[in-house]
């Protein structure tokens, strides 16, 4: 039998205990909650907290068919480890077909709009429906891991999806994150130790050098201003109302 994970440190089971406490705020102001997995290091470190102390919350993730082999095995990992499965959404078949028919297998790589198109039918859509009905989702976004998201607020309306967009991890460092994940003995994306910060689809994720923003390795060829999926829209300014300015 392994043994137990040693206690965190106070100033991190602090920032735990905080990020819990706006969890069980959310579940209690919004009706159906649900937490978008992207299975990055923020991620198992969000399905702790959720699963140990908020279980209520549901916990999805999207597979868009082009995910590394090690984000497969991670899935595995975690749903061992706790004895629950992620609920997992797909592109819709015929769009996919239709999309790769007209660019090419790798025909995001020709343009800003042909990657956000083939974003938009893997990633977006399947997500789409997976938060219909709810009434806020829960993000793992930091502000240390780019400029558009240094402006978020930890509770925001999101008018593209129609539902409140909560981020408890906001003010969390990596360092912190990475603590966490450590001291709790995590499971976590064999990846994260070849100089990935940021995964998602293999060819269009790719290690970093130290140093560089942590989302310069998603979509490495394009302008920094165009690199989301479209699930967090970059912004010029708060492109998101504080809570509140949406209905409830």
């Amino acid at each position: 039998m392994s043994s137990p994970a040693p206690e965190l440190p106070r100033a991190l089971r602090e920032r735990a205990e905080a990020s819990i406490s706006q969890l069980r705020a959310a579940v209690g102001e919004y009706k159906n909650v649900c937490y978008a997995n992207s299975l990055g290091s923020e991620s198992v470190v969000l399905t702790d907290l959720i699963w140990e102390s908020v279980p209520e919350i549901e916990i999805f993730s999207i597979d868009t068919g082009r995910l590394y082999p090690e984000t497969y095995d991670l899935i595995e990992r975690v749903q061992n480890r706790y004895g629950r499965a992620l609920r997992l959404y797909y592109p819709e078949a015929t769009d996919l077909e239709d999309w790769v028919a007209q660019n090419g297998i790798n025909g995001f790589r020709d343009g800003v709009d042909q990657r956000h198109g083939c974003c938009g039918i893997r990633k977006v859509a399947p997500f789409r429906r997976a938060v219909a009905g709810h009434g806020a989702w829960v993000t793992g976004i930091r502000r240390q891991q780019s400029a558009s998201r240094a402006m978020a607020a930890p509770v925001e309306w999101d008018s593209e999806y129609g539902l409140h967009k909560v981020s408890p991890l906001l003010d969390w460092s990596e360092q912190e994150i990475w603590d966490y994940i450590r001291k709790k003995r995590l499971p976590y994306n064999s990846l994260h130790d070849s100089g990935f910060p940021s995964i998602g689809c293999a060819p269009c994720t790719r290690a970093v050098q130290p140093g560089e923003d942590e989302r310069s390795g998603r979509w490495w060829w394009e302008r920094p201003d165009s690199r989301e999926c479209g699930l967090h829209p970059r912004r010029k300014a708060a492109a998101l109302a504080v809570a509140g300015s949406g209905p409830k």
